[in-house]
């Protein structure tokens, strides 16, 4: 039997999956959880020096592009944050932009670092529209231990390049004991099988 193909509508609204990336659907704005891992997960950003360079270029970029962070993660292949778009901005094409800039940008100095041209160094990203409450919460709390979830720290405020220091720094003890007790579990098992 010959499979269904789209309708022009569905084409035209870019709403087709494809087999080896993730659906980006982002005409709506709101808060999203991003996840963006290397090629092949290679330990692109190792020390100290990578890992703090990626982190600053992200808040950087994100102001620049108009998206609040609320909650950010950088490891040696990948990094995760959970961030309001802009009222203001057409949100797919803000959040491309951005993180296509991001990319670009960290992909050049880390090429550059290590002595090579013209090396890709992103796989792809997969972004969320986070719509319940307890969605959004367990990725609040997902993304500031994910640094604990990997094995680096024994407490996420530890880790330097996460805002789970900043996190428990601002907040009520209260709110920060409301977010640690959202459940992780399947975001981190998605995580893991997702590519």
């Amino acid at each position: 039997m010959a499979s269904k193909l789209p309708d022009d509508e569905t084409i035209l609204h870019g709403t087709r999956d494809w087999p080896h990336a993730p659906p980006h659907r982002l005409a709506l704005k709101g808060t999203y959880f991003v996840t963006a891992r290397t090629l092949r997960r290679e330990r692109h950003f190792k020390d100290p020096e990578r890992l703090t360079f990626v982190r600053d270029h992200l808040l950087h970029l994100a102001q620049r592009y108009g998206w609040q962070m609320e909650a950010w993660a950088v490891l040696a292949n990948h990094y995760h944050f959970v961030a309001h778009s802009s009222p203001d901005q057409a949100t797919a094409e803000s959040l491309r932009s951005f993180l296509k800039h991001l990319h670009a940008d960290v992909t050049r100095q880390v090429n550059r670092w290590d002595g090579v041209e013209g090396r890709q160094i992103w796989h792809n990203y997969r972004e969320t529209l986070l719509t319940f409450p307890e969605s959004y919460y367990a990725r609040l709390n997902y993304t500031h231990q994910n640094a604990v979830h990997h094995g680096l720290v024994g407490r996420a405020s530890d880790y330097e390049w996460c805002s789970a220091s900043g996190f428990e720094t601002t907040c009520t003890r209260a709110w920060v004991d409301t977010i640690g007790s959202f459940k992780y579990d399947k975001i981190a098992l998605d995580d893991e099988d997702n590519d």
